[in-house]
């Protein structure tokens, strides 16, 4: 299965640039890879040469972590084993924590997934395997994890995933460089990550943890971490180039002189050489790249685009940028009309116009939009004003949600729901559903027809939202129900071309000029990211299939609730009227069971119509600062092709 990466706009030429000034201003040396596979595998290649050349005589000391980071990790691991490339019968695996209390027999103890993940699949000794003992009593537990610690200590490679605030095990904010092994309690806003194991029950998550203390982790001689995906880009940037800080624990290791930290492209984002390379070194200016750094120049400066100076681009270290496409006046005057026509009002054409400098062609008019929504709400929280847009331009607009979003319905929503049809006098299945929810294991799948109640929840309310701005309900919104997503749990089955098929059926059912979809790299093994790959990949399928209508359509992509495309790479911006973002705000709302109580909302507390419009609103004060024309508010798409 191919993975969908953004196109290449331009950047740092690293080729041939020393490798101090490539990383001068890291404090931990960090290599960034195309994807997390990519990285892996690097990882993999030092993980394995170090067992090779371990001497012999005593167990090679790895200390390894859990979670969904090393995933990728684990798998090329067991590969390699399977293939006969490595053993691992002289190594002595040391994982990092165990929630406390828990047991091996928890499906959802570290204990359990480092097993699972890695341990049943190769060949290391089970005498040779220390995890922290989550059995332990609580009178005993100061005294086992000191003896922990001394097991702890000193080991050769400690390879360790980080959160998304720089957790490292459950080492969080306020933990020092002098901790060892102990027991934690857990905060709060670490439950409620954490309960995305536990599905979604805080109830039912541990209060506490055994976690190995940074100051054993400086003890190995070697460490390595690992990020992977949108949502850990600001902990990838505080840690490898900001200062020590309690409040971000990883940072702590820029104390250790062996550290490598492993990115891909999208959690190393910040880094200073992909957001400002010109500050590194020699670039590829491209024209979208020249953008981004007028923009960027723009906000470091606070002026807009035509009042920039030479002096600001030479303060700015923009020489370079100068010397090859100055003088600076036609720099700016050529970055501001290239961003200025990026606004259009008629995201689908404007028909008889001339479209020269437009980003959608006037013809043909009306087109054939198809939206694709990985969760049934993601369509109208991220383009919900391009899609009334759409809609009242007179398009052929079709929408279609690719899961069935089930497993983020709150059981309350679904005894709510109960209460109405039997209120309703419809049917009393209370006591039945009730007995359902009661019956749920935490850890395991949910019962399939709990799952099936919480899917008609969702869809009702998908079909409510657009019908609230004049689509018809029945023949053009789609639910495909992709197969991917009915594990009934958090983690997900393998996308297969099982799920390509149905998506290739739709599209040739609907032959579109315009697809949207959705570009949020957040997390790397997430929905999102996945039903991207597989419409891309059913779209490729098609084209190699010759079928004529797939060669000459457009691909455009939105971005979730949470980051917005920076302006660089924009491609089209559609302007919101202060009425229609209160049409938006209004079929976000007809997602009743996602607006107040929802199972796995991460750490930002804000409902998703605040954080949708907070990003559009800023979207267009950017436009305004920049000197464009104010609007209430802008949504801004990338065209793929």
């Amino acid at each position: 299965m191919k993975h969908f990466t953004l196109p290449y706009e331009g950047g740092l030429i690293e080729k041939g640039l020393p490798s101090g000034i490539l990383h001068s201003y890291e404090k931990i040396h960090t290599e960034i890879f195309p994807e997390a596979a990519d990285a892996a595998a690097a990882i993999a290649d030092l993980i394995v040469e170090a067992v090779r050349q371990a001497p012999e005589g005593r167990l090679f000391k790895l200390g390894l972590t859990t979670g969904r980071t090393p995933e990728p990790l684990y798998n090329e691991l067991v590969r390699r084993y399977e293939a006969g490339e490595v053993s691992f019968k002289g190594t002595e695996i040391i994982s990092i924590d165990e929630y406390y209390p828990s047991s091996r027999r928890d499906r959802q103890s570290r204990n359990n997934l480092l097993h699972e993940a890695l341990l049943d699949k190769i060949d290391v000794l089970p005498e040779n395997v220390h995890i922290p003992d989550g059995t332990v009593p609580q009178e005993g537990v100061s005294a086992y994890c000191a003896g922990f610690d001394r097991i702890a200590r000193g080991m050769d490679l400690l390879v360790i995933g980080v959160g998304e605030q720089g957790q490292i095990g459950f080492n969080e904010s306020g933990s020092t460089e002098k901790s060892r092994t102990r027991t934690v309690r857990l905060s709060y806003k670490s439950r409620k990550r954490q309960s995305k194991n536990f599905n979604g029950d805080l109830t039912a998550t541990p209060e506490a943890a055994i976690t190995i203390g940074i100051g054993t982790m400086l003890s190995a001689r070697k460490i390595i971490l690992m990020a992977w995906g949108e949502n850990k880009a600001e902990a990838v940037k505080a840690i490898a180039e900001n200062g020590e800080d309690i409040t971000c624990p990883a940072s702590l290791l820029q104390q250790h002189d062996d550290i490598t930290f492993f990115v891909d492209e999208t959690s190393g984002s910040l880094l200073t050489r992909v957001t400002a390379p010109w500050l590194v070194g020699p670039c590829d200016w491209t024209p979208k790249f020249i953008r981004k750094a007028v923009v960027w120049l723009c906000q470091t400066v606070g002026k807009p685009i035509l009042k920039l100076t030479e002096k600001d681009y030479l303060d700015n270290s923009l020489g370079e940028l100068l010397e090859k496409f100055g003088p600076f006046d036609k720099i700016n005057i050529d970055v501001f009309n290239d961003l200025q026509h990026t606004i259009t009002g008629w995201p689908g054409g404007k028909p008889n116009a001339d479209d020269s400098t437009r980003p959608v062609s006037a013809s043909p008019f009306p087109k054939t939009v198809l939206i694709f929504s990985p969760h049934p709400d993601d369509d109208v929280i991220s383009m919900g004003g391009t899609f009334i847009r759409l809609v009242g331009q007179g398009h052929n607009v079709h929408v279609a949600y690719e899961t069935s979003g089930n497993v983020a319905v709150h059981d309350d929503v679904v005894l709510q729901h109960m209460d109405a049809a039997y209120q309703l006098g419809f049917a009393d299945k209370f006591d039945e559903v009730k007995a359902l929810i009661d019956s749920k294991v935490p850890g395991e799948p949910e019962p399939r027809a709990l799952l099936n109640i919480k899917g008609a929840i969702r869809r009702s309310e998908a079909r409510g939202a657009v019908r609230s701005f004049g689509l018809d309900d029945r023949h053009n919104a789609h639910f495909l129900n992709l197969p991917f997503y009915e594990s009934g749990g958090i983690k997900k089955l393998p996308r297969t071309q099982t799920d390509i098929d149905i998506i290739k059926a739709l599209m040739n059912e609907i032959q579109p000029h315009m697809i949207f979809m959705a570009g949020d790299l957040a997390d790397p093994h997430g929905t999102h990211r996945i039903c991207t790959e597989a419409a891309l990949e059913a779209l490729e399928q098609l084209r190699e299939e010759n079928v004529g209508w797939a060669k000459d359509v457009h691909v455009w992509l939105y971005r979730g609730a949470w980051m917005e495309w920076e302006l660089g790479r924009v491609d089209m911006a559609v302007p919101l009227s202060p009425g229609e973002l209160i049409k938006k705000r209004h079929a976000i709302f007809r997602h009743l069971s996602q607006k107040d109580i929802v199972p796995f909302p991460g750490d930002d507390p804000r409902e998703f119509w605040q954080r949708a419009e907070e990003r559009t609103q800023n979207t267009a004060k950017l436009y305004d600062e920049l000197g464009m024309a104010e609007y209430q508010a802008i949504e801004v798409f990338l065209k793929l092709y």
